[in-house]
């Protein structure tokens, strides 16, 4: 046949044009080719030249990115069309094998329009990113002439009376309204762009995020194939392979997704509800406020998954569809035809394309593309929704706690907690509601649709099967509601196994040193058994829940196909049998979806409550009075019906408006010389009663006032009423004009930003050296910060290093003194300051910094002694003035108060006496702080988290080696996960999972075999049918027909058993390795040497036990599970369709190169991505709880503008990697989604071609539609395995820790019973290093104890002394000599026995949570009567008779619940009960009051009189009674004599730090 435009058939006219030139067919199809070849010719040059010119500069940055009006709209259109081009085509072809010969002219000029219109879109894209419209004008041609021509045609076949039966007529007819309507949208460009036909064309710029370069996430603004495809996040995930993604290169949010943003909406929304239900006494709707500012997206994405949803249902119809018409293959006749030649050509009906298994396959593959793109854009709307409705909460949220009453605060009705709970938990539970919610209105809709089609395939039996999966849908409800519930009580035994963990490692030198760390060890693995029961109970429910969403489906199918056997007359034909089949895989989802979103929305109905409850919760007063327009009328503050009126605080509290406030011009008034004045004041915390009463003060300008008052009578409370924080029954309070803005104020209870110690001092104030410089001083901060790793930029705070009381105290102070306001007020400043820097505080800091500037001063305290230097003095009692004036006005007219003064001083004054013995705390504070750090330098920081792989080279390294590391799969972990799981379990999980895939295919393949016997297809060459079904008659057929049904019904029950087998074998395994691997870890780290303690970070190791634990426990096994089902069932498909179709795996490997990339690139991206989401996210939470805490300290300094700055950022650069990392989820699931429809595309023709058995057919088809489902899941699992599998690892780099070594060489029998029983020591020439890497802390000592000897050791700060006693236990490197004690060398001995028989007396007294009895004998050997004898030596029977419980009563954690002193009494006793002949006590008086100290001493003479005590003095008059005294100076022995003797020579060392120390 040649080769002709019209066409030869024979006796044809096909190039006639008798009846003029219109009527001729073929000349109407050329004349429709024109505008084609017009376009074609036009735009190629012009996009040759423009891309040339391009290339030069690469990309065109999206600064020049705009879209023209109808942007959205144009792109729906050309994809339309396009598609009706294909229609166009295709039904071109098809009539074309109807003819003769080839006639082109029926699918050519289709196919130049399909060319076309591409280069149409391509064409506008590049105007669109060069903004430059004049170009626009050939496409507006080409509409216009392509409107024309496809008219004429219309008109023509109008006329010759074709209509809507004709599907070439309804073709035709759909380009014409197309091509109309792309030229409105071209008309429309003109008119709003006016960029041709008027005189002044409009200018537009980009919008203005694009011209802020810092603004990276381009969803919004690329074009629409692009928002669909994700096809802009390319560069980045591509080059994520090569260097890690940092927060720099995700940069900015848009400004329609910023946390600022989403909150004025939905914050107008609320207050439009609160207008709305002012009058009716109800509380604002926060569902209606959402719904006001979040609605249209959610209606957007809702209408996107509804089309998704339909368009699922395309796929089991197509399948039908070709399984069908491959068995009836047989040619159309051609006797009717004639009926519909007009114009010499053939037009067909719209069914009889539909019924060419070829076309069938291509729209198979169109619409699994397009269901993917809409799901995927649902998904991706919900998602950004979610994220800007959480970002709008938090500022919401935010705005409340910083308006909160302080009252609410410290009554308990609005906890830390509660707030933490609600910034973390509730907003994260409305996100995820809304991410989910339009699961809610899809999926019932979904299920209806999937039951009425199955009915129509199967008729009644299809009820069966629906009714069974409707059935099992409330079980599945249940199980994930005990899911839930068993994760709870989970949550609850990990925190007590955290907590008990942590006292072991904060105690951990105390238990090695009495070697009782094996007891607390039993005691968190007794707590780790409690939560493994409960964590099995979790992987029981899992397990459960993973079965009944494997085994609903194949219940289904079993009740349908054995009842459809048994009542229908029907045969069940492939087709039918295949597309239900395909139909249940679809209505599986949703239903197990819906009891997660059910379960989601319940939850999220809680959290809307809580969060209403918080937002009408009590705020502070009015501000009005703060801008001293006019004294504060305060008795009028509304409290009716117990409803807060909110006070809408202009100005002052916009988010939008973030400066400081101005300072207001100072007007002189009459009161200038009173700074603040209280008149008839009565204040309180929120109950009614007043706290403070009749207050009438003034505090002076520019001078010192001291509130003094003992403890509890209201001075604190006096300066926060001052500053607004409480509430006021009646009186006023005046502030002078210049001073209201202008206050410091440092707290009773310091507290810290997680910033800086700089920053922390500065707080949001510019920097200045010199001012920085004398502050610094004047707290005398230099030495501790000289001690910081990185002095003043050292991170301090939670998340940084702790500093003590005394420190914290004094950065607070500094915050005060730094800021540059009128007055400061400094709420009890010297109480963690001992005496000398009380003193350099007061001289320096208050009389000197702050006097000389005349700043006013407001200074509560209890050190009287200061009272000389006040310029006015309030004297406060039980909540009111007692008196209020001048030192020399209370010393005239209360001459009584003034000698209680008097005496109160002189008791002060012998403690300072006392106190400048002592070496003092500050000194004491510093030495911890040394001794945290100099442990760490040695090891340098390394911190495992750093040592990962990832490391990256320099930039100069070749590049491939690092990209290979980063993609890099775990499996050596993973082998690791596994071998903790056991052999025996990993071999039944692989075992029962291979067999239940296995079983799985069997089944459907025999579904085949089934529908397959039917004598439709008798030819004797299949293998499935019997030649002999000629003779049976119907009965015999219809038994033929059920025999297969007893091999169907096993084959399901198999199937069910094994999964069963399969989901508890996984969860099983998982739940064995978790106790193996915490098993380990636990006795290794607590039988490592103290040196790990030392260098190791107590976070670090906790983080092991917390974080990384919890991932082994909960979430590995189900990423595991997940993984290998997903993988087993892309596999076993793809083995169907080769089975079937072997021409399939052709295709199959440029999809497999394919896929591979794909998921390289993105598992590397997501890890990233996932990393900066949980960093970004921490600090978020920090500095919601830090501004719970500070919320006074913030509101005096009124730095709220700044904090709430900063909240929005953090919420931004979250809300950022969020997005990015949903994004890149996308970008991964539209990727796989349409290498899935390629497959199934490929699968389809495949079978076409080489036309297999039907029933095969449907088989293979079933499979590839599955593969869809799994491909992105394969991918997703894989990344989250990777990053979780990065919790063994670490917790793996713990396990190679060296123990030390319990053994000893000696046996256990060989040492006497009651040794030592003398207590005599000899030191024979010891050298002491801390590890082999670093040089000896002792050299060469030699030293000689007699038995019951007191012994003193002293020396300067690090001269070896403690690590002399830590050598005694053997817990460092002794690396030459040795120590011996009664005749036997304690190197020798097993670590167990030497520990257990000395004791000793730590600088820190420790004490852990239990009871009494707990610490002072875990083993419980002893009897009450020697614990009661050890509490009365240590002088705290009485004590301890009084507490509820005696010896069982309670110790908090840490001990918090006894002071100081109490608690090294304790410590004593601990010591006393162990009846060893040898007793330490390291530098054991350091952190207590002398009154302790003397107890201490007085025991040590007496209890321990035939005992040999070892005293490591840090004050070397407590051993100035010794009978020998070791002096030591940088890890040498230097003296060595009785105190007496040493002091009796003027040069010796020790008299040199007595004389010192006096």
């Amino acid at each position: 046949m040649a080769l002709s435009f019209c066409g030869n058939d024979r006796g044809s006219s096909a190039y006639s044009v008798d009846n003029g030139v219109l009527d001729n067919g073929c000349f109407v199809d050329a004349l429709n080719l024109v505008p084609h070849v017009f376009l074609l010719f036009i735009t190629f040059p012009i996009l040759f030249i423009g891309w040339g010119s391009q290339s030069s500069k690469v990309q065109i940055h999206h600064n020049t990115w705009l879209h023209f009006p109808g942007h959205n709209l144009r792109w729906i259109l050309t994809f339309t069309l396009l598609f009706v081009h294909v229609c166009e085509i295709a039904e071109g072809i098809v009539s074309n094998t109807q003819m003769e010969s080839n006639h082109l002219h029926l699918f050519m000029p289709a196919l130049m329009g399909f060319i076309a219109a591409t280069t149409s879109v391509v064409y506008y894209h590049n105007i669109e990113t060069a903004n430059f419209p004049k170009l626009l004008l050939a496409l507006f041609i080409y509409w216009i002439l392509a409107f024309i021509t496809k008219m004429i045609k219309l008109w023509k076949f109008a006329e010759a009376s074709l209509g809507v039966q004709q599907l070439r007529f309804c073709i035709t007819a759909l380009l014409v309204v197309l091509y109309g309507l792309l030229m409105a949208v071209e008309i429309n460009v003109i008119r709003v762009r006016k960029y041709v036909f008027f005189a002044n064309p409009q200018k537009v710029k980009p919008p203005e995020d694009l011209q802020d370069l810092g603004v990276r996430f381009l969803q919004p603004f690329v074009n629409l194939l692009s928002k669909a495809t994700y096809w802009w996040m390319n560069p980045l995930i591509i080059k994520a392979h090569k260097r890690p993604i940092e927060l720099k290169k995700i940069g900015k949010l848009p400004i329609a997704m910023r946390a600022l943003t989403n909150y004025m909406r939905l914050k107008d929304s609320y207050e439009e509800q609160r207008q709305k239900t002012e009058d009716q006494d109800k509380s604002p709707s926060i569902w209606k406020s959402m719904y006001r500012a979040f609605g249209g997206p959610i209606l957007l994405s809702s209408t996107l998954r509804y089309m998704a949803d339909l368009l699922g249902f395309a796929g089991p119809l197509c399948i039908s569809g070709i399984v069908e018409h491959l068995d009836n293959s047989t040619e159309f006749d051609r006797t009717n035809k004639t009926g519909n030649m007009t114009f010499g050509v053939y037009f067909m009906s719209s069914t009889e394309l539909l019924q060419n298994t070829s076309v069938l396959a291509v729209l198979l593959f169109l619409a699994l593309v397009l269901q993917r793109t809409f799901l995927q854009a649902s998904y991706y709307v919900t998602i950004e929704t979610g994220i800007n409705l959480r970002g709008a909460l938090l500022a919401m949220i935010y705005n409340k706690i910083l308006r909160l009453s302080t009252s609410n605060m410290s009554m308990g009705e609005m906890t830390l907690g509660q707030i933490n709970n609600l910034v973390a938990i509730e907003t994260n539970q409305l996100m995820w509601f809304l991410f989910l919610c339009p699961n809610l209105w899809a999926m019932p809709v979904q299920i209806i649709m999937g039951v009425i089609l199955l009915y129509y395939l199967l008729g009644e039996s299809a009820l069966i099967g629906a009714g069974v999966i409707l059935l099992l849908a409330p079980v599945q409800y249940l199980i994930a509601t005990k899911l839930a519930d068993t994760q709870k009580s989970t949550l609850d035994y990990s925190t007590d196994r955290l907590k008990k963990t942590t006292e072991i490692l904060k105690g951990i030198k105390l238990l090695k040193l009495y070697a009782w760390e094996n007891i607390f060890c039993d005691r968190v693995e007794e707590t780790r058994g409690k939560e493994l029961t409960s964590l099995k109970t979790f992987s029981l429910y899992t397990s459960m829940s993973i079965f009944m969403n494997v085994a609903i489906p194949i219940a289904a199918v079993l009740a349908t196909f054995v009842t459809h056997a048994y009542i229908e007359e029907v045969r069940l034909s492939p087709a039918r049998a295949f597309a239900s089949l395909a139909l249940f895989h679809i209505l599986v989802t949703p239903l197990f979806l819906l009891s997660t979103v059910v379960r989601f929305a319940v939850k999220a109905l809680v959290s809307v409550q809580k969060l209403s409850e918080f937002l009408q919760s009590d705020e502070i007063g009015d501000d009005s009075w703060r801008n001293a327009e006019m004294p504060l009328e305060v008795g009028k503050k509304n409290k009716h019906h117990g409803i807060t009126k909110v006070v809408n605080r202009k100005g002052r509290y916009r988010m939008d408006n973030y400066e400081q406030p101005m300072r207001r011009q100072l007007r002189p008034t009459e009161t200038e010389d009173v700074a603040v004045q209280v008149n008839e004041g009565y204040f309180t915390w929120g109950s009614n009663l007043s706290t403070l009463s009749d207050i009438n003060i003034q505090i002076p300008t520019g001078q010192l006032t001291m509130i003094v008052g003992q403890v509890g009578c209201g001075k604190s409370s006096l300066l926060l009423a001052m500053l607004g924080e409480m509430q006021t029954i009646r009186g006023k309070v005046y502030w002078s004009n210049k001073n209201r803005y202008s206050v410091a104020y440092a707290a009773q209870k310091s507290w810290l930003l997680n910033a800086t110690v700089e920053e922390n001092i500065t707080f949001g104030s510019p920097f200045n050296k010199q001012r920085y410089k004398a502050v610094i001083d004047a707290c005398s901060l230099q030495p501790d910060i000289d001690l910081l790793p990185f002095g003043d930029q050292t991170e301090i705070g939670e998340r940084g290093i702790n500093l003590s009381g005394g420190q914290r105290q004094r950065i607070c102070v500094a915050r005060a003194l730094y800021q540059n306001t009128n007055i400061v007020f400094l709420d009890d400043p010297f109480s963690a300051l001992d005496i000398h820097l009380s003193d350099h505080l007061m001289q320096e800091g208050i009389l000197k910094f702050l006097q000389d500037d005349k700043r006013t001063v407001v200074l509560v305290t209890h050190k009287l002694q200061y009272l000389i230097h006040a310029d006015w003095i309030i004297a406060m009692k039980d909540g009111s003035v007692l008196r209020e004036g001048t030192l020399k006005d209370i010393q005239t007219y209360d001459v009584e108060l003034y000698e209680h003064w008097k005496t109160l001083m002189n008791r002060q004054d012998q403690e300072l006496e006392k106190e400048t013995e002592m070496e003092s705390q500050t000194i004491l504070e510093r030495k911890t702080l040394r001794r945290a750090f100099y442990s760490r330098e040695a090891k340098s920081q390394t911190d495992d988290e750093d040592e990962e792989e990832e490391v990256e080279e320099d930039d100069d390294d070749n590049m491939s080696t690092t990209t290979s590391r980063r993609s890099k799969i775990p499996w050596k972990m993973c082998c690791r996960y596994l071998s903790s799981g056991g052999f025996l379990m990993v071999f039944l999980m692989v075992s029962s999972k291979l067999a239940k895939h296995s079983v799985m295919v069997a089944i459907d393949y025999w579904l085949a075999a089934w529908t397959s016997s039917n004598p439709h297809n008798q030819s004797l060459a299949d293998p499935f049918v019997n030649a002999t079904n000629y003779t049976k008659n119907d009965d015999a057929q219809i038994a033929e027909h059920r025999s297969y049904v007893p091999v169907f019904i096993i084959l399901c029950g198999a199937a069910i058993a094994l999964c069963l087998i399969t989901s508890l074998t996984v969860e099983f395994l998982g739940v064995a390795a978790a106790t193996n691997l915490h098993h380990n870890l636990l006795n290794k780290i607590i039988h490592a040497p103290i040196r790990f303690f030392d260098v190791t970070p107590l976070g670090q190791i906790l983080n092991r036990f917390s974080a990384d634990t919890n991932i082994i426990d909960q979430h590995i096994p189900q990423t595991l599970e997940s993984l290998t089902r997903s993988i087993l069932l892309c596999l076993s498909a793809i083995g169907v369709i080769a089975f079937v179709t072997p021409a399939f795996l052709i295709a199959l490997v440029p999809l497999m190169v394919a896929f591979y990339f794909i998921q390289k690139y993105f598992r590397v991206a997501s890890k990233d991505l996932q990393d900066l989401d949980d960093s970004t996210q921490l600090p978020l939470l920090c500095h919601f709880s830090e501004t719970a805490e500070g919320l006074t300290t913030i509101r005096a300094f009124r730095h709220e503008a700044r904090f709430k700055q900063r909240m929005l950022e953090l919420t931004d650069t979250n809300n950022t990697a969020y997005l990015f990392l949903s994004a890149a989820n996308r970008w991964l699931e539209v990727r796989t989604d349409y290498l899935g429809a390629v497959i199934v595309l490929t699968a389809s023709v495949a079978a076409i071609w080489t036309s297999s058995q039907s029933g095969l057919v449907g088989l293979g088809l079933t499979y590839a539609l599955t593969v869809t489902n799994y491909l992105n899941w394969v991918v997703r699992n894989l990344a989250d395995l990777e990053v979780q599998m990065a919790a063994v690892k670490k917790v793996n780099s713990f396990l190679s820790t060296e123990s030390e070594n319990y053994e000893g060489s000696m046996n256990v029998s060989q040492v006497p019973e009651d040794w030592p029983q003398h207590g005599e020591i000899k030191i024979q020439d010891l050298c002491v290093r801390y590890d082999t890497m670093l040089k000896p802390v002792l050299k060469h000592v030699n030293a000689h104890i007699n038995p019951g000897q007191k012994v003193g050791i002293c020396g300067r700060t690090g001269s070896g002394k403690s690590s002399l006693s830590l050598a005694f236990f053997n817990m460092v490197d002794v690396f030459d000599g040795k120590i011996v004690i009664d005749g036997i060398d304690i190197c020798k001995l097993p670590l167990q026995t030497l520990r257990s028989r000395l004791s000793i007396i730590l600088q820190d007294p420790v004490l852990f949570s239990g009871s009494i009895r707990l610490n002072l004998d875990p083993e419980c050997t002893c009897t009450d009567d020697r614990l009661w004898e050890a509490l009365e030596i240590a002088q705290l029977k009485n004590m301890v008779k009084a507490l509820p419980g005696g010896l069982d009563a309670v110790v908090t954690e840490g001990g918090e619940n006894f002071s100081v002193g109490q608690r090294q009494l304790f410590c004593l006793a601990r010591a006393f009960v162990r009846k060893s002949s040898i007793l330490i006590m390291d530098e054991a008086t350091a952190s207590i009051d002398m009154a302790t100290e003397n107890i201490l001493q007085k025991v040590v003479m007496t209890a321990f009189a035939d005992r040999t005590v070892v005293t490591i003095a840090h004050l070397v008059s407590s051993i100035l009674e010794a009978e020998q005294v070791l002096v030591f100076e940088s890890g040498t022995l230097v003296e060595s004599d009785s105190a007496p003797n040493l002091l009796a020579l003027k040069d010796s060392l020790f008299s040199i730090l007595v004389r010192t120390h006096k």
